[in-house]
């Protein structure tokens, strides 16, 4: 077996058909062939279904190409670490980022890590630790920064909370119900949710039942933080969001807090990484930085 092939097999996979690999890779389709027919043949088992659509995994390739895209993925991180522990400052970083990191931690830090890495692609993944895992797990994110998931870290990865946070209270400026002064004077209103986990109207179902208070009525969800700012800013939706929402520019302009009196907690703010594996030295330096706001 040849890393090569590994490499064919994982481009092919996640470009769906020779000529996309091909392209990719700027290799010649008929040597792609022959290379996935001899890991076929070594493996003893077809590891794609060919049809018109192109070119899918059967199901033990799926199971190959977990093993054959984490050992590429880690082949191309060893490189670029060696290159980068030599004063290097190219290479890739991603990171996932919940939304409160995109807007709490993230602006500090990229100013500083484009001095001391310019040549590095820096890749950002807004999204949350259940959608996340797939990719630290592989090698192809290298960590993540957000909201803690209810569930545990998968095998062979490692999880630590940076700190503890809460929520408040927001709706586009002079909203009706703006001059609340507490959760029950809410009942009634119309929500937006940001996803915080997998079932983000049970997380604010659960917010308010602490309080002995009826389930809200949840009328939108959105997965990115900039369609909630959209929603709310066009609409009496209220939505109760990390506290460094009132950090964004774009919020302060069209958005307000709600001064409700009771202390609404938020999932905890946790790093993410390979357990055994270390961070790229670009990773680490950008993971460094966005940890500085943790122990401010």
């Amino acid at each position: 077996m040849k890393l090569n092939q590994l490499r064919d097999l994982v481009a092919i996979a996640e470009r769906g058909s020779l000529r996309g690999a091909a392209r990719h890779l700027e290799v010649a389709q008929s040597g792609l062939t022959r290379s996935i027919r001899d890991l076929e043949r070594e493996l003893g088992s077809p590891l794609f279904e060919r049809d018109v659509r192109g070119m899918v995994l059967t199901p033990m390739g799926r199971l190959f190409y977990q093993r054959a895209s984490s050992a590429v993925n880690e082949l191309h991180r060893a490189r670029e670490e060696m290159e980068q522990a030599q004063g290097g400052t190219q290479g890739t970083v991603v990171a996932g980022l919940s939304i409160m990191p995109h807007l709490g931690m993230l602006p500090g830090a990229l100013k500083p890590f484009r001095r001391r890495f310019p040549g590095v692609v820096l890749k950002l993944i807004e999204g949350l630790y259940p959608a996340i895992e797939p990719g630290l797990r592989n090698g192809t994110i290298d960590f993540y920064i957000g909201a803690m998931s209810q569930a545990d870290p998968a095998p062979g990865l490692v999880s630590e909370v940076l700190f503890h946070n809460t929520r408040i209270v927001v709706g586009r400026k002079g909203h009706p119900l703006a001059g609340a002064k507490s959760l029950k004077d809410l009942v009634g209103a119309d929500w937006a949710t940001p996803s915080l986990d997998v079932n983000a109207a049970e997380d604010l179902t659960a917010v308010f039942g602490r309080f002995k208070l009826p389930a809200p009525a949840i009328k939108l969800q959105a997965h990115s933080a900039m369609s909630v700012l959209v929603a709310l800013a066009n609409t009496d939706l209220l939505a109760m969001l990390p506290r460094q929402w009132t950090e964004m520019s774009m919020a302060q302009q069209s958005l307000q807090v709600v001064p409700v009196r009771e202390r609404l907690t938020a999932p905890d703010i946790v790093f993410v990484r390979r357990a055994n594996l270390p961070l790229t030295p670009a990773a680490e330096h950008l993971s460094d930085l966005m940890r500085r706001y943790a122990d401010a």
